[in-house]
């Protein structure tokens, strides 16, 4: 089995408010002068490692993982998963 690097990216849906973000936007990224960036939407990032035969079976078995334990609330939040290497 290899050892697969399983990242899982939780976010707002993009009509929900992000209190954190905009406080990012205005406080820090507007007020340090990077007028320029229109907004800033936080989220949070879970890091797996995962023993799997391929990339596509690591994948799925978080991808299932995060359903089945409701690692997030699918009616407010966004959930991406993505392998980003081997270990």
């Amino acid at each position: 089995m290899t050892k697969f690097i399983v990242n899982v990216i939780i976010e707002n849906k993009p009509y929900i408010n992000d209190p954190e973000g905009e406080t990012i936007h205005r406080d820090l990224v507007i007020k340090g002068g990077y007028s320029n960036i229109q907004s800033v939407r936080s989220a949070k990032m879970l890091k797996m490692l995962v023993n799997s035969k391929s990339e596509r079976e690591a994948e799925q078995i978080v991808k299932n993982m995060c359903q089945e334990l409701r690692i997030f609330n699918p009616v407010v939040s966004n959930c991406t998963i993505k392998v980003s290497g081997k270990k």
